[in-house]
């Protein structure tokens, strides 16, 4: 849990703030497989380096009600910041991002994932984080979600979209537990954290700046959601 280190987030600067170029700079295309509609909130599980970024982005999606910071992947009795750290309990640090379905689809969710939030084909890192808590994974939560997954990275694969290959992976949610306190919502009290300049607020202008349809100006903190 390096991140913490101003030479560190220097790093992450000099290498495009953890993203590359052609991931933040263009649209992809939408998913051609998606959920049904639904009715009432839905939940994503998404993984995809740094919990910080991950939830100060999608908190700026429009018809996103609430997003925490967590962990996934691994037990119970080891997801907790230190232990995630050792990089030997299984977890990533993961978001759990609910929804209206009726504003927003899990499909497009996945769109923002892979182009505006994350290097989906970066292998456990993310930036200037290492380790396999900071890997690129969909945890689906229905057999709906898995089909989208799939199909949507088979999509992108075919259509060669990244110049290197997709390495999320896709398996099913076991369980969420949510981060530490002092992690959530941790981009909108510390926005001039060097991490957070170089590495996380990107994805938000990216965010703005490519899906303009999808931006909120004004984020839906963890606190107000509740």
């Amino acid at each position: 849990m390096k991140r913490h280190l101003v030479t560190i987030a220097l790093v992450a600067f000099t290498i495009g703030c953890g993203l590359r170029a052609e991931t933040i700079n263009r649209t992809i295309p939408s998913p051609l497989v998606d959920t049904p509609p639904a009715s009432g909130p839905q939940v994503a599980v998404l993984a995809g380096g740094c919990f910080w970024g991950q939830q100060g982005m999608f908190e700026h999606v429009r018809g996103v009600t609430k997003v925490v910071a967590g962990y996934s992947g691994g037990e119970a009795s080891t997801a907790h910041y230190t232990m995630v750290g050792t990089e030997t309990t299984g977890h990533a640090e993961s978001v759990e991002i609910t929804f209206d379905p009726k504003q927003i689809t899990y499909g497009q969710l996945l769109q923002l994932f892979f182009s505006v939030a994350h290097d989906p084909t970066q292998l456990d890192r993310q930036g200037p984080d290492r380790g396999p808590s900071y890997r690129s994974e969909i945890f689906f939560a229905s057999p709906e979600q898995e089909r989208v997954a799939r199909a949507y990275v088979a999509q992108l694969t075919k259509a060669n979209i990244f110049t290197s290959p997709i390495v999320t992976k896709i398996e099913p949610l076991k369980a969420f537990y949510p981060a530490e306190g002092y992690h959530q919502d941790y981009l909108i009290h510390n926005p001039n954290q060097p991490y957070i300049v170089f590495n996380d607020l990107p994805k938000i202008e990216a965010l703005k700046r490519v899906y303009p349809q999808l931006y909120r100006p004004t984020p839906v903190a963890l606190a107000s959601a509740r």
